[in-house]
């Protein structure tokens, strides 16, 4: 049996010197890619379908971002030119393993397949999900702080630690990492995004700060590979003496590059999301309140009529006299600020009203 080194130089003879056209031309096949994306896009679409055959709506959108941007990115990470040069040369690989933590998963995510699962399942069954996603457990290991830990540790750990060069050698693990970098930013997103039910939902105020400091680590991360003196992973990419190319530490200030400018732009379209659902939010809750304040208005007229009930005469009299005014013409209501009855806001004040 080779070594994995003896396999990972036999595999780069074969591969051509790369150059801007290599971007185009040169793809690779990997079945566990192409299985999971296969099976996932089309249980997705027969969900939609199924959601649709009952008469529910299921935005275009959601599908789009699941199946078009999520699957279709996890595709170009793993079979393009990324994916044939992953063990060649360091940079590719950290484009795509930046790919797999922080653009998949986020859309993934946005395409909401936890609600469309649960559209397609039986009562019971969403009724125990539910009581599992609030559960204790689901609600303490969804606190912010905790995903978004895992989240921004997951690349140090990568690359400062052995697992890095570990995954080079072959074998089962460099596929069971690209699946483990997919299910982390895949919980990390699907609890900052709020798509699907979360077992407790938090301002996308707070996600948006957290954001920013995941910036400023994936900064850290980049510039520590680009200008560290260590080679990381340095006796395999040694031991495939290429002869076109970067030299090595090119190659890893390009690729500490890499994860610094992939891991920044990942986070533009996340805020752009962010602000999108904000605003959205913010229209949903105005309108809610403006139709709570209406239906209190109209209850407070209906009552008010209805304690006098000779009121209403009294008050046709007095008009055709031309001696007084309807209570309804002496100005508007006063009512309380709406946020001194909004049970959200009330305690804030100090203040309740029945």
């Amino acid at each position: 049996m080779s070594s994995p080194t003896a396999s990972a130089v036999a595999h780069a003879t074969h591969v051509p010197p790369f150059d801007g056209t290599r971007v185009v031309t040169e793809w690779t096949f990997e079945p566990l890619t192409a299985v999971a994306a296969v099976l996932l896009g089309a249980a997705y679409l027969v969900g939609v379908r199924r959601v649709r055959a009952r008469g529910g709506r299921w935005r275009p959108s959601h599908t789009g971002y699941f199946v078009g941007l999520g699957l279709g990115m996890w595709v170009l990470a793993t079979m393009s030119f990324l994916g044939v040069y992953q063990d060649v040369l360091f940079w590719p690989r950290a484009v795509q393993n930046m790919l797999l933590l922080m653009v998949v998963p986020l859309f993934l995510a946005e395409g909401a397949p936890l609600t469309l699962l649960r559209e397609n399942l039986s009562p019971a069954a969403v009724a125990r999900l539910g009581r599992i996603r609030r559960g204790r457990l689901a609600v303490g290991l969804t606190f912010p702080l905790f995903p978004s830990a895992v989240f921004v540790l997951t690349p140090f750990v990568l690359y400062l630690s052995g697992w890095y060069p570990a995954t080079l050698h072959g074998g089962a693990l460099p596929h069971v990492t690209r699946l483990v970098l997919v299910a982390i930013g895949a919980v990390y997103f699907w609890t900052r995004v709020q798509a699907d039910p979360v077992p407790r939902r938090y301002p996308h105020l707070v996600s948006m700060w957290l954001t920013f400091v995941e910036v400023v680590f994936d900064g850290a991360l980049g510039l520590y590979i680009m200008l560290g003196n260590h080679l990381i992973a340095g006796d395999h990419y040694t031991a495939i003496a290429r002869a076109w190319g970067p030299s090595l530490q090119r190659d890893q200030v390009l690729g500490g590059g890499a994860l610094w400018f992939t891991g920044d732009a990942a986070g533009l379209p996340f805020l752009a999301i962010l602000l999108i659902r904000m605003i959205r939010e913010d229209a949903h809750n105005a309108a809610e309140i403006d139709r709570e304040l209406d239906a209190r208005a109209a209850d407070r007229r209906k009552a008010r009529r209805s304690a006098s009930p000779d009121a209403a005469n009294t008050t046709d009299t007095a008009k055709s006299l031309g001696t007084t005014n309807s209570p309804e013409d002496d100005g508007p209501e006063m009512m309380p600020p709406w946020w001194e009855t909004d049970p959200r806001f009330a305690n804030r004040y100090g203040r309740t009203h029945g």
